[in-house]
């Protein structure tokens, strides 16, 4: 994979199905902003919650839009391989440059079986397009380790770049002097990103980006600049963003009848519920994800109001794209009326 930014975007919803307008209109807000590439139905795109049909809708949709102007990785992982052989079949032949596979989540193979039995088989059966293992435990309760990484990548050419979101530098590392320094290490951790590509014993190339959705021209620059190893401009554009990281996952504390309990909005809650405040295609998150909290809503709104407020040129693009006020849609309730749950 090239050197860059990847939004993992979200999957807009709009009566009960795909918003396939406003996902089309998302993919051209990534591009026109510089993207280097879109993840389609990743888990930022609600793939646990989608349809098949659906998720290849979503990586057709994204695939048609990306053509010639950025990479598109498609989301195809899954716990059976045979899904996820398909799903790579409908992808490949769609258009996409990339299959991104996660780790087979709740029947827990070993990095062993993780290796032979679903990579190994899929980067086989599809040698034209580059499959990214997508390694994050805290999700999926097991690891594809980096010893495995490095056979997958010696093994097959097309297995040349790794997801990283253990959140373990430690591990990180050993990916590195497992995989060699030729071997692509992408952050799946927007508030990583920075500390990785800048230890010369990781090395990453850049990031799967979640808050790109919002500020994609911004996240894209940071990344730029860390690659030209200018990281004094990286630095201060990070100052500029890091709130934004901190709506991957909104923790509050609720209090019930029984006392305070504590309440943690997962990713895409918390961006889906800033770009329909910011007036941008989301449509809310599938069930089981419902709504905020009230307190998770005043920590969104106070994220929005704060990067605008100080560096108002990072939402200015959705302004410009989306034809919208952003600081009147950051006052105005009638802007997030129904983004949140009345009572705990």
């Amino acid at each position: 994979m090239k050197t860059g930014t990847y939004t993992a975007l979200v999957s807009p919803f709009q009566n009960g199905g795909i918003d396939n307008e406003g996902l089309e209109k998302l993919a051209e807000f990534q591009i026109v902003n510089g993207i280097t590439g879109i993840l389609a139905a990743g888990t930022t795109g609600e793939s646990p919650t989608l349809s098949w049909e659906e998720h290849n809708q979503v990586v057709e949709v994204v695939a048609k839009k990306a053509n010639g102007k950025c990479v598109c990785v498609a989301g195809t992982g899954s716990n059976n391989t045979r899904e996820c052989l398909l799903a790579t079949e409908h992808a490949v032949g769609v258009g996409a440059d990339a299959v991104l596979l996660v780790d087979p989540y709740y029947n827990g193979p070993s990095s062993l079986e993780i290796r032979r039995e679903y990579v190994g088989p899929v980067a086989a059966a599809f040698p034209s397009v580059e499959v990214i293992p997508y390694v994050i435990p805290g999700r999926t309760g097991c690891q594809l380790l980096p010893e495995d990484v490095a056979l997958l990548n010696r093994e097959f050419a097309n297995v040349n770049t790794v997801k990283e979101a253990t959140a373990d530098i430690e591990n990180m590392k050993r990916t590195r002097a497992c995989c060699g320094p030729d071997f692509t290490i992408l952050s799946g951790d927007d508030g990583m990103t920075f500390q990785m590509m800048t230890d010369p014993a990781i090395g990453a190339a850049g990031v799967i980006s979640v808050a790109s959705n919002v500020a994609p021209k911004a996240v894209t620059d940071m990344v730029r600049h860390l690659s030209a190893g200018d990281t004094a401009a990286a630095e201060k554009v990070l100052s500029d963003i890091e709130p934004l990281f901190s709506l991957v996952s909104v923790n509050t504390t609720e209090e019930t009848p029984f006392g305070p309990v504590g309440c943690r909005a997962r990713n895409p809650l918390g961006i889906k519920t800033l770009m329909a405040v910011l007036g941008m295609p989301a449509g809310g998150c599938r069930q089981p994800l419902g709504k905020m909290s009230k307190a998770g809503l005043e920590k969104v709104l106070a994220v929005g109001r704060n990067v605008h407020a100080n560096n108002p040129e990072i939402l200015s693009p959705i302004a410009d794209f989306f034809g919208v006020d952003i600081e009147n849609r950051l006052e105005d309730p009638a802007s997030w009326e129904g983004l949140a749950y009345d009572t705990y």
